[in-house]
């Protein structure tokens, strides 16, 4: 929902969780976005990695070290608080945001995403795939069209917070006394219960910010429940027409991606959909397994295709 400080210009160094030094990039763009990266001494193909709701990349730091040092992996700190992408119905302004930054690269990319993020990478694919070389979403579906009918009628009638986790969200503990009162409270919610140990202290240091006395969440609770509200029922093309290769991975314990996801994502020419150990969380519960999932998917897909990718 790290192993990265927000800096400002400049370089920090800071232990990898696989026993190496990695080097933490923080960068501004010309128009000033903030964008990171962990950028091995010998780099290979790039990743851009987009997080889930609420959930700051940082978070997701064992992931990214468990990556390295053959992918050099980048992320925003945060999606949805930029004042020049506000959040609105069906997450355009959102794809914006990813679009304009990965515009900025010189070199297409693999686009990972969980959950909220994948749907991003997805409909930027479909938009502008010389942008990537493949997408590969962790948790996410590739909603069909009954799935967006449901949700256009919820946001018509008034009850898209029963399904989404809007309604969750609303009334939920945002401040905190200290450190070890976050620790207490987020470890008992079922969301947390199965996080590697470190992924969770990741949650922790990077999804909290003092203020004054006590800690507050890092990512706007506002900004959250938009986000779940807005989720889309429109998308800019049909599966059929994505021109990169798309692997769905479902956590086998998962109640977002269902069995009519993985039967569309079958469908696809250059489709594929695959499991994990785990539940919609299972990129910060299992960060060395989607790792290792990751590597043999890019090596595959290069190995298989190495002319067919937009470039």
């Amino acid at each position: 929902m790290g192993v990265l400080a927000c800096l400002p210009l400049g370089l920090a160094i800071v232990p990898s969780f696989i026993g190496r030094f990695v080097i933490a990039v923080s960068a501004w763009l010309p128009d000033n976005p903030r964008i990171i990266s962990l950028k091995p001494a010998a780099m290979t193909q790039p990743v851009f990695f987009a997080h889930a709701n609420g959930f700051p990349s940082a978070t997701y730091g064992k992931l990214f070290a468990a990556l390295a040092p053959d992918y050099q992996v980048l992320h925003l700190p945060q999606h949805g608080h930029d004042p020049r992408f506000p959040v609105n119905d069906n997450w355009s302004n959102l794809v914006d945001e990813l679009l304009h930054h990965l515009e900025q690269r010189g070199e297409p990319v693999w686009g990972v995403g969980h959950s909220l993020g994948g749907v991003l990478h997805y409909h930027a694919a479909l938009l502008r795939p010389e942008l990537y070389l493949g997408v590969v979403m962790l948790d996410s579906p590739v909603l069909t069209l009954a799935d967006r009918l449901v949700i256009r009628a919820a946001k018509r009638f008034g009850f898209i917070d029963r399904i989404t986790p809007a309604g969750r969200t609303l009334g939920r503990r945002e401040e905190f006394a200290d450190l070890s009162e976050a620790r207490s409270y987020f470890a008992a919610k079922s969301l947390f219960r199965r996080f590697d140990p470190e992924c969770l202290d990741a949650y922790l240091q990077h999804g909290l910010h003092g203020n004054g006395q006590s800690l507050r969440l890092r990512f706007d609770p506002a900004t959250e429940i938009s986000i779940y509200r807005s989720v889309p029922h429109t998308t800019p093309g049909r599966p059929q027409q994505l021109q990169v290769p798309l692997a769905m991975i479902r956590g086998r314990h998962s109640r977002v991606v269902l069995a009519h996801h993985a039967r569309l994502i079958r469908r696809m020419a250059r489709g594929e959909y695959l499991t994990l150990p785990g539940g919609h969380m299972f990129p910060l519960e299992r960060p060395q397994d989607t790792a290792e999932l990751l590597r043999s998917l890019f090596r595959r897909w290069s190995a298989q295709a190495p002319t067919e990718v937009c470039a």
